[in-house]
């Protein structure tokens, strides 16, 4: 019935998506490169994530 509330998952995910990538961004652009990689790690498990879903609809 407030189906509407939820939100889109999808859309959730690729906001953080962005966000990971962007902080990434800036921190290599800071020289910190093992954040860096712990970012893009989290940030391509999240792709993976939109990827899926992306998939169950088709």
């Amino acid at each position: 019935m407030l189906g509407f509330l939820k939100g889109d998952p999808k859309k959730r995910l690729q906001k953080a998506y962005e966000d990971k990538l962007a902080k990434a961004l800036h921190a290599q652009r800071n020289g910190d490169l093992r954040s860096h990689g712990t970012l893009m790690e989290e940030a391509e498990k999240l792709y993976a994530e939109i990827q899926n879903l992306e998939q169950g609809k088709h």
